[in-house]
């Protein structure tokens, strides 16, 4: 079935209703509209009796041909529902599909072809089926769509000017009865003959239904007041509609601008060579002079375009240096991948599973464990969504007070570490501008008090205790000799908290944890981050699982956006 989702994700895209997003399903658009319109046509002509004896055939077989055509494309329409919208998922969620306003005529103008043959409808009630199909049209055309938006947006005002009408429209009429009831009985017999001559004069009477003369002065009166309302009748809601319009047009107009700004933030993080590696790595960051000069945006679409999307946020890099160097605030563009509640997810079958809790609250962070993770070819959690102020940590969190998508995110951990002999690394920054800077730049914790370097305190976040300490000196060492990167454990941070999410993980038994602290000297500011973070990977690799081959590297080697690494998450990452 997962086999299934990308090419149900297809359909969905040729289904689009959009007829300016110049791609090239837009043909499959314009085609419907001209099976439409040949179906419409096959059905006007039908109707000339000369047409229809000397080209029944042709008439037959155009209307066949559209008919399969058309089920076709709504039978894949319902099945691709769910991917348009989430509430159309599941059986009930189809039929709930096809009693929407299009799904109620794509049905009642196909598939009613199929009953005739299996019991008697009239000719005449599939051809009044079949001709609805032109309602079809409004799907695909913009001014129709925005026609719907500008009621829906003054629907408030229009219900209200048009109750108070007919409520108004009402009163005149029985006192148009009672002025014109003696004088004339046998034409205003009851209040529902003068409610009626009054609508009718709304519409101008086409049916001559209130061709008679009033006879009273008070009648007179009274129908010239109808007949000023017979203005405002039409002029109240054409003003409103009027201004309705400009709002909603004004309103597409800032939407297709924000559309195009937030595609502009997308190009702008156009992967790089890294020529310490040879991979083409996505920018950490943009600071936003750098996205302002390079693809011209004022500061305010920039703004607007980040705080519109779910895929970029705004990070100080300031916050990235100690406070004793007295950094100057730098606003920048980070972006990040997301395709679950709290964050990102990706399930690559390994016995590592690299999980960065504080991506929120720590800029840059993420973009390291993410590579370290795909470098790896290891499994990758992610906490990308969620508020800084108030924040709730993903790393320990012991108070009463929960955030509702922390238990999804421990879910998550829970099964991609279920495997036997599985590690668990949590990743997070040091030495930052709430923070002093070090004499070391990586720093490795794993379960005891702060300051024992050793392996027997007792409840260790590991199990194979000779696997970690064989595991962390030859990273100390490769670090030191290629680096010169020093080295502490459990030296200046503590990890031996209750609160601290591996151990409230159920299968903790089976897990070996470690945490993985990195001042942002070195994952932010030093060139050869991309470096040292595959150096940590291929020795983790070679440890813990070296028959593993990694998938992931070839992908590295293409140049591209670097947000397009989210299309390929959504569609080949194993959990979703």
């Amino acid at each position: 079935m997962k086999s299934v989702k990308p090419l149900k994700k297809d359909l969905a895209c040729v289904f689009d209703d959009n007829l300016h997003t110049k791609k090239w399903h837009n043909v499959v658009d314009w085609v419907i509209i001209a099976l439409i319109l040949i179906s419409s046509l096959e059905i006007f002509l039908s109707t000339f009796e000369g047409v229809s004896e000397q080209y029944g055939g042709v008439l037959r077989f155009v209307d066949v041909f559209t008919t399969v055509v058309f089920t076709i494309e709504v039978t894949l329409r319902i099945w691709v529902a769910d991917v348009v919208n989430p509430k159309y998922a599941g059986f009930w969620g189809r039929v709930r599909y096809c009693f929407s306003f299009y799904g109620l005529i794509d049905c009642l103008s196909t598939y009613p072809f199929y009953l005739s043959f299996c019991m008697k409808i009239p000719v005449a009630a599939l051809k009044i089926l079949r001709i609805a199909r032109l309602f079809r049209i409004f799907r695909y055309m913009k001014s129709f769509r925005i026609l719907g938006k500008v009621i829906i947006a003054k629907k408030q005002e229009l219900s209200i000017s048009l109750m108070f009408l007919c409520i108004l429209t009402v009163i005149l009429s029985f006192l148009l009865y009672y002025a014109e009831h003696d004088a004339q009985p046998e034409l205003c017999e009851n209040g529902w003959q003068t409610l009626v001559w009054a609508f009718a004069k709304y519409l101008g009477d086409p049916g001559k239904i209130a061709d008679f003369p009033l006879a009273t002065v008070g009648g007179q009166v009274i129908a010239s007041i109808v007949g000023l309302l017979g203005i405002a009748i039409f002029a109240v809601p054409a003003g409103l509609i009027g201004s309705g319009f400009v709002e909603v047009l004004e309103d597409e107009r800032h939407s297709e601008a924000l559309d195009q700004n937030k595609l502009k933030l997308h190009n702008a993080f156009e992967r790089v060579l890294d020529r310490y590696t040879g991979y083409q790595i996505m920018p950490q960051f943009l600071s936003l002079v750098d996205v302002q000069a390079r693809m011209k945006m004022k500061e305010n679409d920039v703004f607007e375009a980040v705080e519109s999307s779910s895929d970029f946020r705004f990070i100080n890099v300031a916050a990235t240096v100690p406070v004793d160097k007295l950094p100057q605030d730098k606003l920048a563009v980070e972006a990040f991948y997301v395709n679950t509640k709290y964050g990102c997810v990706i399930d690559r079958g390994s016995l590592v599973t690299i999980v960065a809790p504080s991506n929120v609250a720590d800029p840059i962070i993420g973009h390291f464990a993410y590579y370290l993770a795909k470098i790896g070819g290891f499994n990758y959690v992610g906490r990308e969504i969620g508020r800084s102020h108030p924040y709730f940590s993903f790393y320990s969190n012991s108070s009463n007070r929960m955030h509702p998508d922390y238990p999804i995110f421990l879910s998550d951990i829970e099964r991609l570490s279920s495997r036997e002999g599985s590690w668990v690394i949590a990743m997070l920054a040091a030495s930052g501008a709430n923070e002093p800077e070090y004499p070391t730049q990586v720093h490795f914790g794993y379960g005891g008090p702060k300051g024992d370097e050793s392996f027997d305190a007792p409840d260790l976040l590991v199990r194979d205790k000779e696997e970690l300490r064989r595991l962390l000196s030859e990273i100390e060492a490769n670090l030191k000799n290629e680096f010169g990167v020093s080295c502490d454990r459990q030296r200046y941070h503590q990890s031996n908290s209750s609160g601290l999410f591996i151990r409230k993980l159920k299968n903790r038994d089976n897990v070996n944890g470690l945490v993985l602290r990195i001042a942002w000297s070195l994952i932010c500011h030093d060139p050869r981050r991309m470096a040292v973070c595959k150096t940590i990977a291929d020795t983790i690799k070679a440890h813990i699982e070296p028959e593993k081959e990694n998938e992931s590297l070839p992908e590295l080697k293409i140049k591209g956006l670097g947000v397009s690494d989210y299309k390929f998450l959504l569609l080949s990452a194993k959990t979703f």
